[in-house]
């Protein structure tokens, strides 16, 4: 019986070494296929001149991040570890939708906010494919610190101090935390493999003590391995997707531009789901083409919570409520099922938001009406965005996002020969699977900040929260006078500069002074003279910088040529103090640098 048990026990021991050997091989794969997909993303930034540490902090910030944010976002921007880092490789803070991190721009969101929905991001990333179970209690030992500590006791670099300074702002005013005080997550990633009972016990460790600080309503620590690295860049690089039912419903007839309609009744709780991204936050990209933001809470959607929060007008919620529009370029009805990817809410924002609000407050019996539209007329789709919201009181300023300018800009930048090829992205990952290189990509809030710095004389606001911006210039930002190759020779320079940074050809010292350097080219180029209205007399114009922007020998030596200026202008504005984000925000170093650009000679 002994022997028998013996033999038993060697037998599971056996079992076990294979079924292991082959966890491991299987991790190896998998490490494998993260190291080329790695690869794979840092051709697509133009990051392959760059360490391959940075490369794969870079990877991860991309993957880890773009579950919180749908629009296109630069990855090395949130990428701070580089000693005196108190281990955060990788920070960002998500206010209300947008991805932020540094703390002027933190200053505004939250001034700006009625109510605040605030998660904090931090990722430890490192390419050694065994985990180091100390990394997790170190690092919330840091975080703790970073948070509660009024002096920094451990040495830390500028942009672990802006990370604090920023953090501070958030909690200023905690009567804003209405619906609950924020989000931690805290992430260490490696190429290893997720399983250690030791890791597990220090991640638990972490999260308690993060907890204990009582500043976050939720506290998530979290191990991801190389599996969980590549499920989160598929992720990332994958079109928005949604399934829903939708049982109650009319067939409407068939209609030129539209491939086909449905008007209808959907649960509440399946919007929900609907607008809710990997992170448990808003898709806010969905609401690109409404022609509002959400307004926070004002009386109308005050209103619009309160019936939420009656028992009986819960239920007639479908009928108190105008419901929703959505426009879907690809829709598939299966019986009562229904799948949309590549699609838009154009009306219905201010709903949207009040349901996920009170999305804890949802039953069975909270219904919206909405309307579902396939149709892929650009035309046909700025007619129904413009239909339904002239219901409501929107002026003609907001319904500029839905005009024909925007579609001029997409159809532009794409004119162009090989190499110089640029991409307007209207619509939240249009590109995705495409193989595109996503350096070459912009979104509208990229173009507000280069087109404003390089013919609206704005760099200090455009390096700033990009809502300010867009509200003091609104009127002079696509406007249908400006020549649309206005807008791609900023988008243009703006490549070549971010260029120069990523292949090592300009000191990464100087990329918080890109849109600064904007403004400089544009005045070594043209002059100290406004582009000329028409597109006839600005064309000449804008054709001289793109002259020099797409010959990289050019560009080089004129970006080069600005240099010692903003050197001295640095040294004017703040004597003896380095160039940071926060001396390139001011109007008066815009003026030094003019100035001293303007005094370069020829």
């Amino acid at each position: 019986m002994q022997g028998e048990s013996a033999r038993k026990f060697a037998d599971w021991q056996t079992r076990q070494r294979r079924t292991l050997a082959a966890y491991e091989n299987a991790g190896d794969l998998v490490d494998q296929i993260v190291r080329s997909l790695t690869g794979s993303f840092a051709q697509a930034q133009g990051i392959t001149a760059l360490e391959e540490s940075v490369q794969f902090e870079a990877f991860v910030a991309n993957a880890t991040l773009s579950a919180f944010y749908d629009e296109e976002f630069n990855p090395l921007d949130f990428v701070i570890g580089a000693g005196g880092d108190l281990g955060v490789d990788i920070a960002a803070i998500i206010i209300n939708g947008d991805l932020l991190l540094d703390a002027v721009d933190v200053k505004q969101a939250v001034r700006a906010a009625r109510q605040l929905d605030v998660k904090f991001v931090f990722v430890q990333a490192k390419r050694p494919e065994s985990f180091t179970a100390s990394v997790f209690t170190d690092l919330a030992d840091n975080l703790r610190h970073l948070i509660k500590d009024e002096d920094l006791l451990y040495p830390a670099n500028a942009d672990v101090v802006n990370l604090r300074d920023a953090m501070s702002f958030v909690f200023a005013d905690l009567s804003k935390f209405s619906n609950g005080l924020p989000t931690i997550v805290v992430r260490y990633a490696t190429t290893g493999v997720v399983g250690d009972a030791l890791l597990d016990e220090k991640r638990r460790s972490a999260a308690r003590v993060l907890d204990e600080t009582n500043f976050f309503s939720t506290v998530v620590v979290e191990a991801v391995g190389a599996r969980q690295l590549r499920d989160q860049h598929q992720a990332a690089t994958s079109a928005v997707t949604a399934q829903f039912n939708m049982g109650k419903r009319l067939t409407l007839p068939k209609m030129p531009g539209v491939t086909q309609a449905f008007i209808g009744v959907l649960a509440a709780k399946d919007l929900v789901a609907m607008i809710t991204d990997g992170s448990g936050g808003i898709r806010k990209s969905l609401f690109f083409d409404n022609v509002r933001d959400f307004q926070d809470f004002n009386p109308v959607n005050e209103e619009i919570l309160a019936s939420l929060n009656d028992e009986t007008r819960k239920s007639q919620f479908s009928v108190l409520n105008n419901g929703i529009t959505i426009v879907a370029r690809s829709l598939t009805p299966a019986g009562d099922e229904f799948s949309i990817s590549d699609f838009q809410i154009v009306n219905g924002c201010q709903t949207c938001h009040v349901l996920f609000h009170a999305k804890d407050e949802l039953n069975d019996d909270v219904h919206v009406s909405l309307r579902l539209i396939q149709s892929q007329d650009e035309d046909v789709i700025a007619g129904i965005t413009a239909a339904t919201n002239r219901q409501t009181a929107v002026s003609d300023d907001d319904l500029e996002a839905r005009e024909q300018y925007h579609k001029d800009l997409e159809a532009l930048f794409t004119t162009f020969p090989s190499g110089q090829e640029l991409y307007y992205e209207r619509r939240s990952k249009q590109y995705a699977g495409q193989e595109i290189e996503r350096t070459r990509i912009l979104t509208r809030s990229q173009l507000v900040r280069t087109y404003a710095s390089m013919f609206l004389d704005e760099p200090a606001r455009a390096g700033r929260y990009v809502r300010e911006l867009r509200e003091t210039r609104k009127s002079d930002l696509f406007n249908p006078a400006t020549n649309t190759l206005a807008y791609y020779t900023s988008a243009a320079a703006y490549y070549r500069i971010e260029w120069l940074l990523r292949n090592k050809r300009l000191d990464r010292k100087y990329s918080s002074a890109r849109y600064q350097l904007l403004t400089a080219l544009k005045l070594r180029l043209l002059g100290d003279k406004q582009l000329p209205q028409g597109d006839r007399k600005s064309k000449p114009e804008l054709e001289k910088i793109l002259k020099v922007v797409w010959d990289a020998q050019a560009a080089e030596k004129a970006v080069n040529e600005l240099l010692p200026a903003l050197d001295k202008a640095v040294e004017e504005e703040t004597p003896g103090v380095a160039l940071n984000r926060d001396t390139v925000r001011t109007r008066s170093f815009t003026d030094r640098f003019k100035t001293q650009v303007l005094a370069l000679p020829e």
